[in-house]
């Protein structure tokens, strides 16, 4: 027996007209300002696909500004995104980009933080709001944001991932999902894992202090990103 919910059948409560255009390009620019886990003053947007011919007429841009300034796709407010935009500091742009095998409906967020912290993401909305994060800093990861995830980049080398596992059982801490990119052999690497609850941050600091192979690690905490 095939399981939907009311979601599926009238779709996300949000400030139309799309789910996909309008929708899920709010929650992608919050869940990529989740990723760069603090204040966003500046950012390139690269429109993708159908995200470039619906920029102003679905609200598109908007929604993705809205997203970026932490709004969830029902906020009435992502119809003056522009405006709060300017009044929180946020300077922002929009670019056109069509790379080979992108998402219709999908944008590159080249991001720079209050604290001089720099991340690009890349991320697509794949209908009925719902959104997932593709690419960080060119890392394959996948997220949707539907659990708390844990992000690390780190050196591609043996024992990261049962050092990492191993803190978390530790912690009490069941695993989802785990997945891992690299870009070469002994490089280095990324991880996500999706969790059944999330960890907090002093959690996360001892994991990087614990192992020096790990150059960065955040979490994502699912109810940021609804």
């Amino acid at each position: 027996m095939v399981s939907i919910s009311l979601g599926d059948i009238i779709g996300p409560v949000m400030i139309g007209p799309s789910s996909s255009h309008t929708a899920g390009a709010a929650r992608l620019g919050k869940l990529a300002a989740v990723c760069l886990g603090t204040k966003v003053i500046s950012v390139d947007i690269y429109l993708r696909g159908s995200f470039q011919k619906t920029s102003r007429g679905h609200g598109t841009d908007r929604a993705l500004v809205g997203g970026l300034l932490g709004m969830s796709p029902d906020d009435p407010g992502i119809r003056d995104a522009f405006a709060k935009a300017a009044d929180a500091g946020l300077s922002f742009r929009f670019l056109s980009e069509d790379p080979d095998g992108a998402h219709p409906n999908s944008a590159r967020f080249v991001m720079t933080g209050v604290d001089g912290k720099e991340m690009e993401v890349t991320g697509a909305s794949t209908g009925g709001g719902a959104v997932v994060i593709q690419e960080i800093d060119g890392f394959k990861v996948g997220i949707k944001g539907e659990y708390p995830t844990l992000v690390t980049f780190h050196d591609d080398v043996k024992g990261v991932v049962a050092s990492v596992t191993s803190m978390l059982a530790a912690a009490d801490v069941n695993i989802a999902f785990l997945g891992l990119s690299r870009k070469s052999r002994s490089g280095t690497a990324s991880m996500v894992i999706e969790m059944d609850n999330s960890l907090p941050v002093s959690e996360v600091e001892r994991i990087i202090q614990e192992n020096r192979a790990i150059k960065r690690a955040f979490m994502i905490d699912a109810r940021e990103c609804c």
